[in-house]
């Protein structure tokens, strides 16, 4: 069974929202303040070690408009693996290995994490991040933190009613300050 694997940048108040450039956050490109060879290197290694990519249709469109013009091992990754994104209005997707999910979510997830194989990581896609959260659908979550506060903006946990117990799984520190705290669901 295929472990799915919810892999984020995130700021110390928790938003997701605008960390590479994106429009329209204020403090759009918070990244870039903190980078280091470590952590493109950890970015590499869990994409390598993945199998399948699933994103919402915003961030199918960020990638597909960055990776298919690169080169590089992350770049041939990228554009090489099985990509499903998540969308009602994506009709015909022109990056290469991309199908579409496009009704039944859920029951299409539970499908991909039902085969053998590596990882299945989900980047990005704020909804569905929440979505996949709330259905109990992840199985591990790496986030990224840099050590900026934004103020606001989308974050990578919903509100909800309902509260979700994580079992600590470890955390590797750059030298940058940023961490990668990763937990697991409780069984």
């Amino acid at each position: 069974m295929a472990k799915l694997i919810v892999t984020e940048f995130m700021t110390l108040d928790g938003v997701m929202e605008g960390p590479g450039g994106e429009p329209p956050h204020p403090h759009t490109g918070w990244v870039f303040d903190f980078s280091g060879p470590e952590q493109l290197k950890y970015k590499l290694d869990e994409l390598l070690e993945a199998d399948v990519l699933v994103i919402g249709r915003v961030t199918y469109e960020s990638f597909a408009g960055a990776w298919p013009d690169r080169e590089g091992p992350f770049a041939d990754k990228m554009n090489g693996m099985p990509k499903y994104v998540v969308s009602t209005t994506l009709k015909d997707p022109a990056w290469s290995n991309t199908t579409v999910i496009d009704r039944d979510v859920g029951e299409r997830i539970r499908e991909l994490k039902a085969q053998e194989g590596g990882p299945i990581l989900v980047a990005g896609s704020c909804s569905l991040v929440h979505y996949l959260t709330e259905q109990g659908l992840v199985d591990e979550y790496r986030l990224m933190v840099f050590p900026v506060l934004v103020g606001g903006g989308k974050r990578v946990f919903p509100d909800s009613p309902e509260k979700h117990v994580l079992e600590y799984a470890g955390a590797e520190v750059f030298p940058s300050g940023v961490t990668v705290q990763t937990y697991r669901t409780a069984a």
